[in-house]
C-alpha cells in the first residue's frame, strides 16, 4: 500500500482534514478521506484523529493508500449491440441506462457484465473489474466504445487516448439558442469544491477542450455535435453548462426547469481510431437512439 505524506503550512492550516487532504488531491472526494481516516489510513504526527480534525501549521500528515478491492464479476447474458469486432478490438453501442463497469452499488447488469460472457478474452491491464475497458461514458449517455481485447490493443489504444489521435464526437441536446455555427471551448476542470460528486470549470483543473458545431436550432434549443479533443469526466456537459448551454435532461448540471427525459441528451455517435496490429484507421458510427429522437420529434412540433 503506497504512502503519501504532507506537510500543512500557514496558507492551509485551519481546515478540516477532510478538505485540506481533498484539496492537496483533487480526486479524493472528502467522504473517501472521512473513510480512510475512520479506518487508520491516516495519521497526523504518526496519530491518528477524527474526522472534524483541524489540521495545524507544520502538522505531518501520512495517507496509507489501501489496496483497491476488486469486485468478483458474474458474466451474464445481456443484449449487447456489437458493432464491430476482432481478435484485438470491438466497438459495442452502449444503451442509455448502461453502468460501463461495476462499482459498489452497481454489481450486475454492466456493460462489462456483459462482456465478460460475450467473449472472454479482454484486456487485463484495468484490473478485474474493468476488464478491456480504455475509456467509458456516464450510464445516462449512449453511444459507441472501443474495448480492447488484450493488453497489446489496450496499451495501443490509451496511447491513442493520450496523444490526442481518437475521433470521438457526440451529438448533445442544450438548452438555448445558440448564434454560432461551430466554437471551441477551452476550460480546465476539476473537482467542484461545493459538490465533491461533480466537477466544475476551475483555474487549478485539468487541461479541457471541447469542440462544437450546430446541427439544428430550435425556439428554445439548440442541437450540437461536439468533438472531443481531451477526455475528461463529465467533459461535454460541464463545458456546455459553462459557456450558458447545459444539455436537456441533465440531473447534474442542466436546469432545474428542464424536459424530463431520464437523464441527459448525450449520444456518443462517432468513435475513429487506429487499428492496433494493422495501424488501419477505423470509424464507426451509430444514430441517436430512439428516445432521443422522439424528443426532437416533440419539439418539432412545438416549433
Amino acid at each position: 500500500m503506497p504512502n503519501k505524506e504532507f506537510t500543512v503550512t500557514e496558507e492551509t492550516k485551519g481546515n478540516r482534514i477532510d478538505k485540506f487532504l481533498s484539496e492537496q488531491e483533487p480526486e479524493w472526494s472528502r467522504s473517501q478521506v472521512q473513510t480512510w481516516l475512520k479506518d487508520g489510513h491516516i495519521l497526523v504526527n504518526d496519530e491518528q484523529v477524527k474526522t472534524n480534525y483541524k489540521v495545524k501549521e507544520a502538522d505531518e500528515v501520512v495517507v496509507t493508500i489501501p489496496d483497491v478491492q476488486e469486485l468478483e464479476i458474474v458474466a451474464e447474458d445481456l443484449d449487447l449491440e456489437i458493432v464491430y469486432e476482432d481478435a484485438d478490438v470491438l466497438v459495442v453501442n452502449k444503451p442509455r441506462g448502461m453502468v460501463v463497469h461495476p462499482a459498489p452499488g452497481h454489481t450486475s447488469g454492466t456493460l462489462v457484465n456483459g462482456l465478460m460472457h460475450h467473449c472472454t478474452d479482454l484486456s487485463g491491464i484495468n484490473g478485474v473489474a474493468r476488464p478491456g475497458i480504455v475509456h467509458r461514458i456516464d450510464k445516462d449517455t449512449s453511444g459507441l466504445l472501443m474495448v480492447a481485447k488484450n493488453d497489446m490493443a489496450h496499451e495501443s489504444l490509451v496511447d491513442q487516448l493520450v496523444k490526442k489521435t481518437v475521433t470521438r464526437k457526440y451529438i448533445a441536446l442544450v438548452h438555448g439558442h445558440i448564434a454560432h455555427d461551430k466554437g471551441t471551448i477551452d476550460a480546465p476542470i476539476t473537482r467542484d469544491t461545493r459538490d465533491r460528486q461533480s466537477m466544475a470549470v476551475g483555474d487549478k483543473g485539468k487541461h479541457a477542450v471541447t469542440h462544437f458545431r450546430v446541427l439544428e436550432r430550435f425556439q428554445d434549443y439548440t442541437l450540437v455535435e461536439c468533438r472531443l479533443e481531451t477526455g475528461r469526466t463529465h467533459q461535454i456537459r460541464v463545458h456546455m453548462k459553462y459557456i450558458g448551454f447545459p444539455l436537456v435532461g441533465d440531473p447534474k448540471y442542466g436546469p432545474k426547469k428542464t424536459l424530463d427525459i431520464g437523464g441527459q441528451a448525450l449520444h456518443a455517435a462517432v468513435i475513429g481510431f487506429d487499428h492496433p496490429r494493422t495501424g488501419e484507421y477505423m470509424e464507426f458510427e451509430r444514430p441517436i437512439p430512439e428516445t432521443f429522437q422522439e424528443v426532437l420529434e416533440t419539439i418539432k412540433k412545438d416549433n
